[in-house]
């Protein structure tokens, strides 16, 4: 979701949305805020809840925020506690939203601060009928719309965000089962008591067999962008959604491809406050002149109800569903689209000394640096570009657990 991402903008879009002239930002009165991200689901599991504080244009990334004490409180009294664990704060105990009930977040800071969210009840359980993979066109393009669809009969659902996880198969294309190293000879002085010559230092170039698979890897990608739908217009509360669109030029899906798709049914505050948030993280969006300034979420400073905070607390039913493709499936008897790496030409280079083509100091150079990698050949021998020959330059070698092939 990068909702810290966003909330720096929020910070400071209210202080330039007179400015039409070029502005060269100065950052003179920085003003922190507490930043949260939590949804909890009907899912049974370890939910979890993102605390930071906004960040400064010269940082490169959110200030998490540490030692906080958070816990979500129902109608019922029941309390969950959430302890801190990498990068977010997890229930300690795996807990599921129930219709009916309400729920608060609760936060006191390791400074003393509290805060505290409105009541949020779980919003209709609605599942995902299916997701489907079609060949289409869009804007001019042809590529895989990858739509979730679903419906629900009593109408009241209205509200959707999504969010997917994408892994893809990456191959790589001038994979040799070999690799190549240089390996430093000594020199071997003369030894006349025992009538052998010596020998100069050397560079050997030795050519020995992988012990890492690096032919097979698969990348795996979360979705970063905020994706809503809404069927409040609609006479029906049926979904046909276009969630995902892949060109057919794009690497990702040469050979196979699956896709992890998740459904929140929000609320209408809910879904108010994340459309305000893509709006505002639209491109050009920050110096347009329609500007809203900052807006709040539903989570409160008690002690200072004026305080700017960012961030909403939501309680959603979700589902999730996932599907598989093969690039073959959907573009039979058609070339593959271009690689990760665009240059996969092979350089040759002979082993000798003297002028061109000779190239042996040049050979030992790249091999040595790792520049380019072996393919094939002992001389000459024909080297290529890493990336070409090994997906762990970019990639993951290991098998995602629920892979299937």
């Amino acid at each position: 979701m990068n909702i810290y991402k966003i909330s720096l903008f929020l910070i400071l879009a209210f202080a330039i949305s007179s400015c039409t002239e070029q502005y060269v930002f100065q950052n003179t009165g920085f003003e922190s805020a507490l930043v949260v991200e939590g949804t909890i689901t009907n899912e049974l599991k370890n939910q979890t809840i993102r605390l930071s504080q906004v960040y400064e244009l010269e940082e490169t990334g959110p200030k998490l925020e540490k030692g906080a004490n958070v816990f979500i409180l129902d109608d019922k009294g029941n309390e969950y506690q959430f302890a801190e664990k990498d990068t977010v704060y997890e229930s300690i105990t795996p807990f599921k939203a129930e219709p009916g009930r309400k729920y608060q977040l609760k936060i006191k800071t390791s400074a003393g601060k509290n805060y505290t969210s409105d009541e949020q009840a779980l919003t209709t359980e609605t599942k995902i009928d299916n997701v489907t993979a079609t060949v289409e066109t869009v804007n001019g393009e042809r590529g895989v719309q990858i739509n979730v669809n679903s419906f629900d009969p009593t109408n009241s659902s209205k509200y959707y965000r999504y969010e997917y996880t994408e892994t893809y198969k990456v191959i790589a294309p001038l994979w040799s089962p070999f690799e190549a190293f240089v390996i430093d000879v000594p020199a071997v002085p003369e030894d006349p008591r025992e009538g052998t010559p010596g020998s100069p230092a050397s560079e050997n170039i030795s050519i020995v067999r992988r012990t890492k698979q690096v032919r097979i890897c698969f990348s795996t990608k979360k979705s970063n962008s905020i994706i809503l739908n809404s069927t409040n217009a609609l006479s029906e509360d049926r979904v046909h959604f276009p969630v995902r669109f892949i060109s057919n030029q794009n690497y990702i899906i040469s050979h196979r491809y699956t896709i992890f798709v998740k459904q929140y049914i929000q609320n209408l505050a809910a879904h108010t406050y994340y459309k305000t948030l893509k709006d505002l993280s639209s491109s050009g969006s920050i110096l347009s002149p329609k500007q809203p300034g900052f807006f709040y979420g539903n989570i409160k400073s008690v002690e200072n109800p004026s305080e700017k905070v960012i961030g909403f607390f939501e309680v959603s039913a979700v589902s999730s569903e996932r599907i598989y493709f093969n690039y073959e499936d959907l573009f039979p008897r058609e070339p593959l689209p271009p690689y990760y790496e665009s240059d996969c030409e092979m350089k040759e280079f002979a082993d000798c000394t003297g002028d061109p083509p000779c190239a042996a100091v040049q050979l030992r150079s790249v091999i040595r640096s790792r520049e380019l990698i072996y393919f094939s050949g002992f001389s000459p021998y024909f080297l290529v570009k890493p990336a070409c020959g090994d997906c762990t330059k970019f990639s993951s070698n290991i098998v995602p657990p629920f892979w299937i092939d």
